[in-house]
């Protein structure tokens, strides 16, 4: 992030003056496999949600292709996550930079941007810097005056979360309906257009320029062996400074929260009740669970599905937990594309039992019930095509393992005979 808040930053002369596109002549001047190999040396783990390593990703992809085509998932569907729409916005030419660097290594000759469509002003600031990069003979024919040619395109998207998963962005690009492939085959075998594909996100290919000017050693001397490398954080809710930061992975949670370089603390007033630190698809902390670090590895000791996209929404202990179960429960009934039955149905009778509950007509099994379901969901269980119903269930189940005297106090405080007048109604 040295570039953002830099007046200009957008613009490729700024850029320039601060070093860039310097990593990606030095990557062009190297053979391809030596990039790669410095990449899995950096151990550079995929920042968009499953934190699987880039350059082994590479490693997938056949050798005796002729093919290989880049996408570059700017889709950005997770809430409350930002921090690609923050480099896009302040930084479009390092993301175009990575994403030179990304496909000479795993010589792709096309690169398409995969761009959420709500990010309209992102949209025309990251074309521009496309202009001008292909003006200045970054982009285009002979990149750099080699022999390597790139195209780039943007492709915008419309809205779907589940395009985020890299087949339904695949199925999307390809003008299909946006819902995610069966696996195998994978993407790097048959992927867009059924041609070999490596599938990046944003902040991923961001971090390469950095990798190929100071090196792998570098990277990987940055937070812990497992989790190398610097990472945006975002922080939203009740916090006197929300926002998008930058800091290595063995930050905590509330680190992120507190620091006067970061959130800022509580607004007055308001304190603590509960963090979704990844993303809404992670999972819940209490507030005693705070001192969670933000790598790879730990959030799975808190029983969260993984770090996700890294960023923290808070609420507060004035927030009624049966609020946070309907609108999480809502946004992934919503959001289901309604391939796999388990996730259509599920995510359908979980949102229906979490409104019942939020309208204060809940009852006891229902706690039992929305565990019961969130259990026969899933890639874990072997149901799904993709991972949106994991994502659709950890949040729910850990809302309702973590806060249950709440939600059982709830139960028991509602008005005699409202459960009655909820059901006569529904029926």
């Amino acid at each position: 992030m040295k570039n953002v808040g830099v007046d200009g930053s957008t613009t490729l002369k700024v850029y320039e003056s601060r070093g860039g596109y310097v990593a990606a002549r030095k990557a062009l001047a190297m053979d391809t496999n030596a990039v790669v190999e410095e990449v899995k040396k950096a151990n550079l783990r995929g920042r968009g949600g499953a934190g699987f390593p880039a350059g082994v990703k590479w490693g997938f992809l056949p050798k005796d292709r002729t093919t290989t085509l880049l996408c570059v998932n700017a889709d950005e569907s997770e809430p409350p996550t930002f921090c690609n729409r923050v480099l896009m916005e302040h930084d479009p030419h390092q993301l175009i930079e990575g994403t030179i660097i990304a496909a000479y290594a795993t010589r792709s000759q096309v690169a398409y941007i995969y761009m959420r469509g709500e990010f309209h002003e992102q949209f025309h600031v990251l074309q521009k810097a496309i202009d001008e990069a292909y003006e200045a003979g970054y982009l285009g024919k002979k990149v750099l005056g080699t022999d390597y040619a790139l195209e780039c395109y943007i492709h915008r998207g419309a809205g779907a979360y589940v395009c985020g998963e890299e087949t339904g962005l695949i199925e999307s690009l390809e003008g299909k309906r946006g819902q995610p492939r069966i696996k195998p085959p994978f993407p790097a075998i048959e992927g867009l257009f059924r041609r070999p594909t490596v599938v990046n996100n944003v902040e991923t290919l961001s971090c390469l320029p950095h990798i190929m000017e100071r090196g792998a050693d570098w990277f990987t001397g940055i937070g812990p062996p497992h989790s190398a490398g610097p990472k945006l954080f975002c922080v939203s809710g009740p916090v006197n400074k929300p926002g998008c930061y930058e800091a290595a992975m063995d930050i905590t949670v509330r680190e992120l929260i507190e620091r006067d370089d970061m959130g800022g603390g509580m607004l007055s007033g308001r304190k603590v009740k509960a963090v979704f630190p990844g993303g809404l698809s992670m999972g819940v902390l209490t507030v005693d669970e705070l001192d969670m670090k933000m790598d790879f590895e730990d959030p799975r000791n808190y029983s969260l599905l993984g770090l996700g996209t890294a960023a923290a929404v808070v609420v507060d202990d004035a927030t009624d937990i049966r609020l946070v179960l309907r609108n999480v429960a809502r946004f992934y009934g919503t959001e289901s594309c309604g391939q796999c039955t388990q996730c259509r149905e599920g995510t359908s009778w979980m949102q229906r039992i979490a409104q019942r509950i939020e309208s204060g007509a809940g009852r006891m099994e229902d706690l039992d019930l929305l565990l019961e379901t969130a259990r026969n969901m899933g890639m874990m269980p072997g149901l799904s095509i993709c991972g949106l119903s994991d994502g659709a269930t950890y949040p729910i189940e850990t809302i309702v393992k973590k806060f249950r005297p709440e939600l059982e106090a709830a139960i028991r405080s509602q008005p005699a005979g409202q459960v009655e007048a909820v059901l006569q109604a529904a029926n």
